[in-house]
């Protein structure tokens, strides 16, 4: 009787206790996030703008005088770019000044398709088992939209859950993967897809505004595809695992809002604006972003050690007139193994080099990055993380911090836990072996270097040739 009565008043709050313990265990099981696979998009060889070509469609452009061909040469030279870059069919064709939709959309389709399919090759995926669909392309927005023509194409489910990103910029491909992590918290065991890239042909500037054809010298065709998932059961069979994502935005302030935006020039003619306070906007997100994201992804002890000598060096420099001067810093490597930053431009990577302490080897990917495929907007930090599973510096138990940059002003960054050894050689197949070079070199100078110290006569002679005039 006694041991009756005993189970009667135990099992109920023993009963309650192993159920809340399964539902902290299914919502835990359901926000993970892993990546199956990604697949980077190559061009063909036909559309890389090598040295001489890139001379030829600025020479090819009639509103560009001596003095902004020089000052676009001092850009494209300090800009990190090689000459295998990409560019879209309509500048590689000469019709830039009279761009149309079509043009967006054939480098969209050519995009999408070629990296879905061999997406769903390569991991037995279909794409009717695809329960979520999010494409962010910047400065594309057609109607239908792109994540409809996608849907469209491979007859996927009627309830697939798709969402469709525009002016997100190059950090647009972070917010994606936190979109899908949070629609993850509401359906279990579901594959999602993730397509990041940019809409070069319609929006190549033609004008003469220095402020507006910088972004001509870095951005560069390309985009990648994602396959995710928050299938528990897959994750021996995944790349990588999301631990945390913190996202920074800064519109609020004028300042940074107006630093970067597509916009006509005085004459009506469209590209994007970089403005002079970019680099000030981007710093100060920057520093709120690794504010945030600094205590979930350093161990304790760096915490500790920090938090314990700002203190004493505070006491210090507040008794003592002459202080110490050096400020204490973070060591964010204690943090991560490897850094794929966005290769935004030669600037931006040295930056961010110098403001974390990184070496240069750290940064190596990013820069190779940029020299091979140049700036291909929010779709380049997969090629960076490309480049270090190409160089089979990607082991398991690895943790990967992402970081990136986009107009608005937004700073976004993420870290990843490497789940298997991986060596794919991707896209990176045909060309990993030389890189890094011994030296980068400096094509666009030995090409063009001339011009600066030509006469505005010399400069109208070649301009003529290329024009065939």
């Amino acid at each position: 009787m006694e041991l009756l009565l005993t189970l009667l008043v135990t099992l109920p709050p023993f009963t309650y206790l192993l159920y809340l313990l399964y539902k902290l265990l299914d919502q835990w099981r359901s926000q993970c996030c892993y990546i199956m696979h990604y697949e980077c998009f190559k061009p063909g060889d036909d559309r890389k703008i090598s040295t001489e070509f890139s001379g030829n469609i600025i020479m090819r452009n009639k509103n560009l005088g001596f003095q902004e061909f020089k000052f676009l040469l001092r850009a494209v030279v300090n800009s990190g770019i090689g000459e295998e870059t990409y560019g879209p069919r309509n500048i590689i064709a000469g019709t830039e000044d009279y761009p149309c939709i079509s043009d967006g959309l054939s480098e969209m389709d050519e995009f999408f398709f070629t990296t879905l399919d061999s997406l769903f090759a390569k991991t037995k995926v279909s794409p009717q088992e695809i329960d979520i669909l999010v494409v962010n392309v910047s400065m594309l927005a057609a109607v239908p939209s792109l994540s409809s023509r996608i849907i469209n194409h491979y007859k996927m489910r009627e309830d697939i859950k798709a969402f469709n990103l525009t002016g997100m910029g190059c950090s647009a491909s972070l917010i994606s993967v936190d979109l899908v992590r949070n629609v993850f918290k509401s359906y279990k065991n579901a594959y999602a897809i993730v397509l990041t890239s940019e809409s070069i042909a319609p929006n190549w500037y033609t004008g003469n505004d220095k402020s507006m054809i910088l972004s001509n010298c870095l951005f560069r065709s390309g985009g990648c595809s994602m396959l995710l998932t928050n299938k528990n059961a897959l994750k021996h069979r995944a790349k990588f695992s999301l631990k945390c994502l913190v996202r920074t935005h800064l519109g609020s302030e004028d300042e940074a809002y107006g630093c970067c935006s597509q916009q006509e020039d005085d004459k009506g003619r469209l590209g994007f604006f970089l403005g002079k306070n970019l680099p000030k906007a981007a710093s100060r997100a920057f520093t709120q972003n690794v504010r945030d994201i600094a205590p979930k992804i350093l161990p304790i002890g760096e915490l500790i050690r920090y938090v314990a000598l700002s203190g004493i060096v505070g006491v210090i420099n507040k008794y003592y007139p002459s202080g110490i001067k050096k400020k204490v810093s973070l060591n964010f490597k204690k943090g991560f193994d490897h850094l794929c930053l966005h290769p935004g431009g030669a600037a931006v990577i040295d930056g961010i080099r110098n403001s974390l302490d990184m070496a240069e080897s750290d940064v190596e990917p990013s820069r190779m990055t940029l020299h091979r495929f140049g700036n291909t907007s929010a779709s380049s930090l997969w090629y960076v993380l490309g480049y270090m599973e190409a160089k089979q510096r990607l082991k398991k138990g690895d943790r990967v911090l992402m970081l990136s940059f986009g107009a608005g002003f937004k700073c976004n960054s993420c870290l990843w836990e490497v789940t298997t050894d991986l060596e794919d050689a991707n896209v990176w197949e045909d060309c990993i072996a030389k890189y890094p070079p011994p030296t980068l070199g400096n094509p666009y100078m030995e090409k063009f270097g001339w011009l600066n110290h030509e006469t505005q006569e010399t400069f109208n002679l070649e301009k003529a040739k290329a024009r065939g005039m």
